[in-house]
């Protein structure tokens, strides 16, 4: 009996560690108005990471995510929780069904949630933000920058003056305003990680806007990390190739949207479990208290950026 049960345990500890299979393209044809809601989206994007077993890296911590509701923040704020930290996310009022479900599951993992419900294009905003954080928590460890908006336009004439400006002040503004609240609170060992994206090293040719605020991303975080060296705050962005969020559902017609990652090498686009241990990493001093103003990309198979 006890070789058996032996055998039991073993055959499930092996399928456990069996590789997470992911959706490939095409995706199903579907379209959602902005900002999109995760809970509609199919498939679901897969943000529970199920073969990610927290060691306490991140124990007795607490970050605040902007945009943390759904996709790539979600999937940061549960494994945030899963290494023992207390979670703030920043959302959209449009965006409360997500935001519940991510504090739900912030606080299965065994961490403590706060739900912050408002836009980072206004500076009062985001310092509110951050003090309702420290006021709920008590202190402020780490803060993700994650918030975006993106909108394709095929020519430079079809961008809007209010396009633009909106782009710029929820991608890069948000992000100055943020760390800017936050840097009163941070200590040393702390850290910010800003989330910018390949078409910042790359271009795109119908996202002229949204690129050239993650091109600004990428460059705010080297000056940032080289600013605060000094007082030992370390500064890093995560910069994705395709992720199924609803920042893209919302973006493109039905037909892009099923193929929606499929010209990368791994014919698809990344889940936002995929995505997260990098701002594990970047968020864990065990793991990264020497890396400081690095660009980390994660492009499924491409090898080439910039």
């Amino acid at each position: 009996m006890a070789k058996n049960q032996t055998k039991d345990a073993k055959n499930k500890n092996s399928e456990s560690k069996k590789p997470q299979k992911h959706p490939k393209s095409p995706m199903p044809e579907q379209h959602q108005e902005r900002p999109g809601i995760e809970a509609k989206i199919e498939p679901r994007p897969q943000y529970l990471a199920p073969n990610y077993k927290g060691s306490d890296k991140l124990k007795d911590k607490v970050a605040l995510i902007t945009g943390g509701d759904s996709g790539i923040g979600r999937a940061v704020a549960v494994l945030f929780a899963r290494e023992g930290a207390d979670v703030a996310i920043v959302y959209l009022p449009e965006e409360q069904t997500d935001a519940k479900e991510t504090a739900n599951q912030i606080e299965k993992e065994g961490g403590k949630s706060l739900l912050i419900k408002g836009d980072v294009k206004d500076s009062e905003f985001c310092r509110d933000a951050v003090e309702k954080t420290v006021k709920a928590f008590g202190k402020l460890d780490i803060l993700v920058n994650n918030a975006a908006y993106q909108h394709h336009q095929k020519s430079l004439a079809d961008i809007s003056d209010e396009q633009w400006e909106k782009t710029f002040r929820t991608n890069i503004f948000g992000y100055f305003y943020m760390a800017k609240a936050a840097l009163e609170h941070l200590k040393k060992g702390s850290v910010i990680i800003n989330t910018g994206s390949i078409t910042g090293l790359e271009g795109s040719k119908d996202l002229l806007d949204y690129s050239a605020t993650k091109g600004a991303i990428h460059a705010f975080t080297k000056s940032l990390a080289q600013n605060l060296v000094e007082k030992e705050i370390r500064v890093n962005c995560v910069a994705p190739g395709p992720v199924w969020t609803p920042l893209n559902v919302t973006d493109k017609p039905a037909k892009e949207v099923a193929k929606f990652g499929a010209d990368t090498p791994m014919k698809r686009p990344a889940q936002p479990e995929e995505i997260a241990p990098s701002y594990v990493f970047f968020a864990s001093n065990t793991d990264s208290s020497y890396i400081t103003g690095e660009v980390i990309t994660l492009l499924g198979g491409e090898t080439a950026a910039g």
